[in-house]
């Protein structure tokens, strides 16, 4: 290495990167040159990685500055670092070996990797708002306080209560103000919290929809309560059926579309689990996971909206923005909040403060309301290519649930369910049975009728894959009759 070469190193702003070595014997060169050359073998400084500048880590190890200089030499000769004028020493490329072929499918083997798929859960990732966000996160940084970056409220940050309150009370008829509202980490998060609430006020069971994931109910009976199933049919889940159900003493519903077959919850039967909830003392545990989505029909309102008092309103940016931003609200009842705060207590008590104060500005700046829009645009140009498809290609083919939301339902022949995901299995296509989503019990109080179908995502897909997807899709179907 010249004298060039580090003084260049050493005039860089990182000069002070930490290095973890560990030197042997007393042969301080030797002993130096050894530990860097097994951490580069190893793995532990991946190629391109800058090191130290040798006085900074000649003053971190206790050697001389030479010590360093001639070990950095010595492995640069040796083809393990390199040295460049401006850029200082740096672990060097190396040539990995080539990826072991894999072996050819048997003759029996059905299916492959999956090349497309539409499986329910994300929006289309590839359109997260990556400028805007920053652009967010840039502002809502430079204004933070001092005190955002400490511990702060576990009902979340004051700036992203307010932005939430005036939002759900414009965009979704949720009756709240920012003291009535709890930030968790996503819908999964909110559940736990109230499932540990509604545990320790001696609830026995929740009823939840005959469809649904059973990601949720293995949440609340890991909580140790039941989940008698409530029947759905075209006009939402059977809330009439609660009062059969003594123990019950919440519902979980998704009543502004059912996931998955998307049916929204009528007004009588949203009119029944109010009147259910006043008379027994019940809670209306409502998931609105992707309410702000709608094509065919005016919003439908927030069951909250009915009784914010016999309500627990969950909401998310998983669907809007992405899964990964990890944000999710709780509106309950006033009188659980210190019992959903103590919840946080033993787990994550507080969610990331820059995450909610760049969201907070994301709302107030009007950058969600714009993104939504954009993304209602933008899917409904797929449905509508969804449904021409189908009708082309497999014009026997019932598509349902389509009026709001991210999914639909391809309600297939009977006996068919089975054969149609195998088949799309072998064209490279990954999709949802309407079975796996059933959840059924011998005691329930109006058994769910049998279905066969696909629950298809068609928000997923990016741009460049949705062409090939839909084409798999209607490859898959089952031949007309």
């Amino acid at each position: 290495m010249t004298e060039a070469q580090t003084n260049s190193a050493e005039q860089s702003p990182i000069t002070g990167t930490d290095l973890h070595l560990e030197l042997h014997g007393s042969r301080l060169r030797a002993g130096l040159t050894t530990a860097l050359r097994d951490a580069v073998r190893a793995g532990r400084l991946a190629p391109g990685t800058r090191l130290p500048a040798s006085r900074s880590l000649a003053a971190d190890l206790g050697v001389s500055r030479n010590t360093v200089v001639n070990s950095y030499a010595e492995l640069v000769a040796e083809g393990w670092l390199t040295a460049q004028q401006g850029s200082g020493t740096r672990v060097a490329d190396r040539t990995e070996p080539p990826p072991a072929t894999p072996a050819p499918l048997s003759a029996g083997a059905t299916s492959r990797r999956p090349r497309y798929a539409l499986l329910t859960g994300t929006p289309d990732l590839a359109t997260f708002p990556r400028g805007q966000w920053l652009a967010a996160a840039r502002r809502a940084l430079s204004e933070a306080p001092n005190d955002a970056f400490g511990y702060g409220d576990p009902r979340g940050r004051a700036e992203l209560r307010t932005a939430l309150a005036d939002y759900l009370a414009r965009a979704r008829g949720v009756y709240t103000d920012p003291d009535r509202i709890v930030v968790c980490s996503g819908f999964h998060h909110g559940l736990a919290l109230i499932a540990q609430v509604l545990k320790k006020r001696q609830i026995a069971a929740v009823a939840v929809e005959a469809y649904g994931l059973d990601l949720y109910r293995d949440l609340l009976t890991n909580a140790g309560l039941d989940t008698p199933p409530l029947a759905v049919d075209e006009d939402g889940a059977r809330t009439d059926d609660l009062g059969r159900l003594p123990q019950v003493g919440a519902v979980l519903l998704t009543p502004a579309h059912q996931y998955p077959t998307g049916v929204a919850l009528s007004p009588q039967r949203r009119a029944a689990a109010a009147d259910w909830a006043r008379a027994t003392g019940g809670l209306l545990l409502e998931d609105d996971y992707d309410g702000e989505f709608r094509y065919d029909r005016q919003p439908v309102g927030a069951l909250q909206g009915l009784d914010p008092e016999r309500a627990v309103y969950f909401g998310s940016a998983s669907k809007a923005l992405a899964p990964g931003v990890r944000l999710g609200w709780i509106v309950p009842p006033p009188d659980m909040i210190p019992d959903i705060v103590a919840a946080k207590g033993y787990g994550d008590y507080m969610t990331s403060t820059l995450e909610q104060l760049t969201l907070a500005e994301f709302i107030t700046s009007g950058m969600y309301d714009r993104h939504v829009r954009s993304m209602r645009q933008r899917y409904r140009p797929r449905r509508e290519q969804l449904v021409d498809a189908l009708h082309q290609r497999a014009p026997g083919i019932r598509v349902a649930g389509m009026a709001a939301g991210l999914q639909t339902v391809l309600d297939l022949p009977p006996g068919t369910e089975n054969t149609v995901v195998q088949q799309a299995a072998r064209l490279g296509l990954a999709v949802s049975s309407l079975a796996q989503f059933a959840h059924r019990t011998p005691e329930a109080v109006s058994p769910q009728p049998p279905r066969d179908g696909l629950v298809v995502n068609y928000a997923a897909p990016s741009d460049s894959a949705w062409t090939g997807t839909l084409e798999a899709l209607c490859d898959a179907m089952p031949a007309s009759s």
